[in-house]
Formats: structure tokens, C-alpha cells, sequence
């Protein structure tokens, strides 16, 4: 296990104390989902960042004696880095330092499982590293001493530059093919026009726990975060018999950073495309409103902010403070305060995400030809019969539907 020391910087135009609590919080879990052994942490005061060290010089001397007395082993900046800034500190401090991009990304590579997942998070790493390759021809080149050791150094740079755009063009083809199939399947769902819900929300809110209450799945779930990275789909009917998709997605972050949003938009148009989202925020969070705040921001950089939308209040089992809840439902009407883990409230959830869906399916009265018989597979498999008559000149049904399905029998209705 890597001793780590944790660095957030506070510049003066930026931030608030309150900011800096959570941005280091943050931080700290973040380096203990990926697996280090947090030391110390420190935070930096600047006016704005240097361009070669992105912090000063005397704190960067601080640093050499810190890192030297707790036996550090890596330095991570709750901030991101250029390829200058990261080279030039990795010297100054004499070992490995990575930025905040750098440790999501590591912990996505942890976490994804599907060859899709694995294909984005690759190339998201790759394109991060791509342009920090700059400059380190020079120091190749140097690694022989003397006359005639440049040009190698500075061939393997280049040859480093040229398998990096080759892997991500490959990938990027993959991630098309696979894209292009999902929206096929995606196509096959929509001609029987089941709703999708998706659950959003910061990572750790909660999502997983509440996609296995309702569908009785064994999505893994814990207390890290970014425990889901994979999509995953769950067809089931809602206790008023209309088929619904649920879908559980990758939980957000505070400034998220574009080049993830980019290289997960083929997962994450799971949201763009769903008929209902369910945001789930932890209620119990001190930063709770921060956290809608940048679940808001990132739908927004989606294009799915007027998404209709149904807000669950977890976790109130670990409410100290219950006045919270009713604070919060005065200022998001509609709210629902519920507990996944304990499975409390769900039913009102529910009952909420039905009243949403109302329009999407239709309660139709029939009479199929008996040779016909194809029309009643088809209702049995996407809708609820409710009533069924077999008599000599057809049969008689009466069925909750999808509405893009009523409309193909609206010949039959009765």
C-alpha cells in the first residue's frame, strides 16, 4: 500500500471554507477507494497557480522535507496538472505524483468490468497521457550522455506518440461498434415502448442499493466510490402491472472532469434517453445540497436537465437532524424520504414513479380474429391482460398496454 499525502490547493477568488472541507473529504475517500494509506494532508494557499509548479517554491521545499520524514510514496493533487507542472514536481519531490484526473481514472480502471467499460475508461487514460509525452524527448535524448544520444531518445518518444494515436483510434472504432449495437437494442426496446428509469446521483448516494430493493438484484455495492461503472438494465412491472426498464448508472462527482464525461457519453446517454430520472440523494450528507448542485451540472453538460424527474431522499436512517427532510421537501415539492438499505418509503417511491409514467401505457378493450392468436402472444408479453374472453367468432380481452402497442391494435378495440 502506497503511503499517500493528500495536497488541495485554495485559491482566494475561489473558495470557500466550506469548499475546501469537502474538496479535501472528497479527496480522501477518493484515495482510499483506490487503495492508499492516506499520511498527511496539507492545504495550499496561492493567489493563482505557477506554470511550472502550479504551486510555489517554499511550499514545494515543505513538501521535499514532508514527503523525506513520513516516508511518502505519492503526492496527489486534489487539482489537475499540465504535463510541465507534473514533470517538474515529480523532479522537485523525487516520486511518483499523480492529480485528481489521474485518481478517478485509476479508480474506474478498478472498477470497470465490461469490455465497453474497460474500452472507455483505456481510453480516457490515454488521452489524458497523450499530450504529457510532451517534452520528455529531451530527457530521453540524455539518457546516453553526449554527442549522438538524441535522436534515439526523441525516436522512442515518437514511436510512444504513434502506438498511443493508434490505440485510441482502435478504441474508438470499438466503442462505435458497440455503441451502434446498443442503440440497436435500444431501438428493439423502443418498438414496444417500455419506460426506462434511470437512477442518478453522487457516487455513494445510494443508487445501487436502491436498484437492488426494487429489482431484487445483486448489483455489488459498498462504500467506496464509483462502485457501479457498468450499466445495468432490469425489466420488471410496477405494482400497477406497467413494464418498466430500470437502469443504474455511474454515480457523479463534484467538477467531474469533461474528458470522463466525453469518454462515458455512450454510457451515460442511457440518461439522455430515459423517460423518467430518479435522482437519489443522500439526505444525510452535510453537503447534501452541494452534491445536488453537481448531479444538476453534469445532467446539464448532458443536455438531460428538463428530464422529468423524481427526487429520493436516502438514507434517512442516518438522520440526526429529521427537521432536514421537511426543509428539503419544502424546497423540491414532490420529494420522497426514504431508506434503501431498510426498504423504507419505497412503496411511496413508487407510488410517485407511477403518477410520473401515467400516459406511457393504455388500458385497451379488444376483439382478435382467432387466427389471430400472434395479437395475444404479443399483449401476454408486453402488457397485463386483465380480463380474457374465448368465444366462437374471436377473443375478447381487455389489457394494460404500451401505448406505442394500443396503437397498433386500435383496429381490434371494441
Amino acid at each position: 500500500m502506497e503511503r499517500a499525502l493528500l495536497l488541495t490547493v485554495r485559491f482566494d477568488f475561489q473558495k470557500t471554507h466550506r469548499d475546501i472541507d469537502e474538496a479535501q473529504r472528497e479527496l480522501r475517500e477518493l484515495a482510499l477507494t483506490a487503495g492508499a494509506d492516506v499520511v498527511c494532508e496539507e492545504v495550499c494557499r496561492r493567489p493563482e497557480t505557477t506554470p511550472d509548479l502550479y504551486i510555489g517554491e517554499g511550499k514545494v521545499k515543505q513538501l521535499v522535507d514532508l514527503v523525506a520524514s513520513e516516508e511518502i510514496n505519492v503526492v496527489i493533487f486534489n487539482n489537475d496538472l499540465s504535463g510541465t507542472q507534473h514533470k517538474n514536481l515529480e523532479k522537485a519531490l523525487q516520486v511518483k505524483v499523480i492529480d485528481r484526473t489521474q485518481l478517478i481514472l485509476d479508480i474506474f480502471a478498478r472498477r470497470a468490468r465490461s469490455p465497453e467499460g474497460k474500452a472507455q475508461v483505456e481510453l480516457a487514460q490515454l488521452e489524458y497521457r497523450l499530450p504529457r509525452l510532451s517534452g520528455k524527448g529531451t530527457e530521453l535524448s540524455r539518457l546516453g550522455g553526449g554527442i549522438g544520444t538524441r535522436g534515439p531518445g526523441e525516436q522512442k518518444l515518437e514511436e510512444d506518440r504513434r502506438r498511443i494515436r493508434d490505440r485510441i483510434k482502435k478504441l474508438k472504432d470499438d466503442l462505435k461498434a458497440l455503441a451502434m449495437r446498443r442503440k440497436a437494442l435500444r431501438n428493439r426496446r423502443d418498438e414496444i415502448s417500455l419506460p426506462t428509469i434511470v437512477f442518478v446521483g453522487y457516487t455513494s448516494a445510494g443508487k445501487s442499493t436502491l436498484f437492488n430493493a426494487l429489482t431484487q438484484s445483486g448489483q455489488p455495492v459498498s462504500a467506496g466510490l464509483f462502485t457501479t461503472l457498468d450499466p445495468l438494465a432490469r425489466s420488471l412491472p410496477l405494482p400497477n402491472h406497467q413494464k418498466v426498464v430500470f437502469s443504474d448508472t455511474v454515480g457523479f462527482i463534484r467538477d467531474l472532469p469533461h474528458r470522463l464525461i466525453e469518454a462515458f457519453k455512450a454510457t451515460l446517454e442511457e440518461v439522455v434517453q430515459a423517460d423518467l430520472l430518479v435522482h437519489v440523494l443522500d439526505i444525510s450528507s452535510p453537503y447534501v445540497n452541494e452534491h445536488y448542485a453537481s448531479v444538476c451540472q453534469v445532467l446539464d453538460e448532458l443536455g438531460a436537465q428538463d428530464k422529468k424527474t423524481v427526487l429520493a431522499l436516502n438514507k434517512i436512517d442516518l438522520l440526526k437532524d429529521e427537521g432536514r427532510v421537511a426543509r428539503f421537501q419544502t424546497q423540491y415539492p414532490g420529494a420522497v424520504a426514504i431508506s434503501a438499505l431498510h426498504k423504507r418509503n419505497l412503496d411511496e417511491l413508487v407510488g410517485h414513479i407511477e403518477n410520473s409514467l401515467q400516459g406511457y401505457s393504455l388500458e385497451i378493450k379488444m376483439k382478435l380474429p382467432l387466427a389471430r392468436m400472434d395479437l395475444v402472444d404479443l399483449i401476454y408479453s408486453h402488457g397485463h391482460v386483465r380480463d380474457i374472453n374465448y368465444g366462437q367468432d374471436g377473443v375478447c380481452i381487455t389489457a394494460l398496454l404500451p401505448a406505442i402497442v394500443a396503437e397498433k391494435l386500435k383496429e381490434y378495440e371494441v
